[in-house]
């Protein structure tokens, strides 16, 4: 299912086959943002997980009126054993600097509030950066800040 704003011509939707060079560009962009280097093995590892429906990430791309992708928004089920229920995570947002502030995101969280409605999903959770302060004004409009903390624990034997 595809959505369209009404005062923009934006358009959103799974990637297609022909989307990889746009979307590594905007790809590269969001992991510049947060300095995370992508190397092409990486990023064609991601494609290859968006192009895999037995993988559990799914991927949308919003488009202008030419077609051409100008934001991505990666996600994926979770399970909460604490409700008893299937979350969506937001993994990945981004949107082409030119564009923003013009919708394109709007339509990104919107659908991505169809899809966890048609699944049964009973919350999409993400982080941020906290200095990302831009998107965190805008999540504030369309979210509720949580008060908890992430850690990450590298694998491997011991502790620390």
């Amino acid at each position: 299912m595809s959505s369209t704003a009404a005062v923009h011509p934006w358009t959103v939707g799974a990637p297609e086959a022909g989307d990889y060079p746009r979307w590594r560009e905007l790809f590269r962009g969001y992991c510049e943002f947060y300095r995370v280097p992508m190397p092409e093995e990486k990023a064609e590892l991601v494609w290859s997980w968006l192009n895999d429906p037995a993988h559990e990430l799914e991927g949308l791309l919003v488009r202008d009126a030419d077609g051409t992708p100008v934001g991505l928004a990666h996600f994926r089920p979770f399970s909460r054993p604490l409700h008893g229920a299937v979350g969506g995570f937001l993994d990945d947002l981004f949107v082409a600097p030119g564009v923003r502030g013009g919708g394109a995101v709007d339509l990104l969280l919107a659908r991505l509030r169809e899809i966890a409605a048609e699944r049964g999903w009973n919350t999409v959770r993400w982080i941020t950066a906290d200095d990302n302060h831009r998107a965190r004004s805008k999540y504030d409009q369309v979210a509720t800040r949580t008060m908890f903390v992430t850690y990450d624990m590298a694998p491997g034997n011991g502790v620390g």
